[in-house]
């Protein structure tokens, strides 16, 4: 939008740029290459790895946002978000030191903004240590300890490795839908570049030929205690999840596969089938929801699972209303962020000369 003439400021919740990466669990790395992990105008510079650490992203954002000059007032967690007035439409960011207004506003508070803690039969009479995975930092805590990671999707996976490489006495991880595990370079090409050229493909062949691959380099994942996959990542439009060590660790017998869990105890977890199994501290990787439903006064614009009906960077159907960082992708969040960023500054420049005329 800079680029374009048109005034802009960003309205961080956190007291830094980046503030959510940087409390992100210290083994994070990006999934995706550093060529395709850059946002618009400003890529990754070459000095950076080819998949950066959460540090060196949290480098890049500020750097970014100093490079552009671009307006971030931080410290600015926005409440609710309202219409002041229809004609002109007019939009109100309400923060707890003021409100900002303004005829365009960007809702980019992106798909991962609540974390989510099933509230399993026995859970206030656990004993043991209970956390979502958003608080997970490192395995420390958790030395000597018997440890059971609830949800096997890219979060969980990495906390279940990282645990058993430094110094849990047990880990298990618990799955109730299996997903599908990719390598993440497989044949020595990263799995994002492949999942770009995938893509162009009908999902059907897409999905097959990442079976495919997944069967060569990992072999019968079966006799790990993995069931088959429930759903396959171009027919279902899910990121898989992506192997930066957790086949290894279940190969070694470093982690343990258990069935969905069901209920609690003082100290046990109980299965689907009702064995129990007696952990010292339950890691809930269970995922987020947007938070979009209570953010914003104007539901509309919702679908059933609290996320935007329109594509990110595209008009929606109140005037003035744009999302970003909504697209379920298997290209990349920040490559598709970098393509829907050019978008919205169009259709923004669009609307905002449209709107002049009336």
């Amino acid at each position: 939008m800079q680029r374009r003439g048109i005034e802009s400021v960003v309205l961080e919740a956190d007291e830094q740029l980046g503030g959510t990466w940087a409390r992100r669990y210290d083994r994070l790395h990006l999934h995706t290459v550093r060529g395709f992990s850059g946002l618009a105008h400003y890529s990754i510079p070459r000095r950076y790895p080819k998949y950066l650490s959460r540090e060196d992203f949290v480098a890049y954002l500020g750097e970014y946002a100093t490079h552009l000059k671009l307006r971030v007032e931080t410290s600015r967690p926005v409440r609710k978000i309202r219409i002041e007035s229809q004609t002109p439409t007019s939009w109100v960011a309400a923060t707890p030191v003021g409100e900002w207004r303004s005829r365009v506003i960007v809702v980019a508070t992106g798909q991962y903004r609540i974390p989510i803690l099933p509230k399993w039969d026995g859970r206030a009479t656990y004993s043991g240590s209970l956390e979502h995975s958003s608080r997970y930092t490192n395995a420390l805590p958790y030395r000597g300890k018997r440890v059971l990671v609830v949800g096997a999707g890219n979060s969980g996976t990495e906390i279940a490795t990282d645990l058993a490489e430094n110094g849990a006495a047990f880990v298990a991880l618990s799955i109730r839908t299996p997903p599908p595990i990719v390598p993440r370079d497989p044949f020595g090409m990263p799995v994002q570049r492949t999942g770009i050229l995938m893509s162009f493909l009908p999902s059907a062949v897409a999905d097959r030929f990442a079976r495919l691959t997944a069967r060569l380099i990992f072999g019968d994942l079966t006799r790990l205690g993995l069931r088959n996959p429930k759903w396959m990542p171009y027919s279902a439009q899910r990121v898989p999840v992506i192997d930066v060590g957790i086949i290894g660790a279940l190969k070694k017998g470093l982690v343990q596969i258990r069935p969905a869990l069901a209920s609690l105890t003082a100290t046990s977890a109980v299965f689907e089938g009702g064995e129990a199994e007696q952990f010292d501290a339950i890691i809930a990787a269970t995922g987020f929801s947007s938070g979009l439903n209570d953010l914003l006064e104007t539901k509309d614009v919702l679908n059933e699972a609290e996320e935007p009906l329109d594509l990110s960077g595209q008009p929606t159907s109140r005037p003035g209303l744009f999302f970003m960082g909504y697209t379920h992708s298997l290209r990349g969040h920040l490559f598709e962020a970098n393509l829907a960023s050019r978008r919205l500054a169009k259709n923004v420049e669009r609307y905002l000369q449209s709107t002049a005329r009336v």
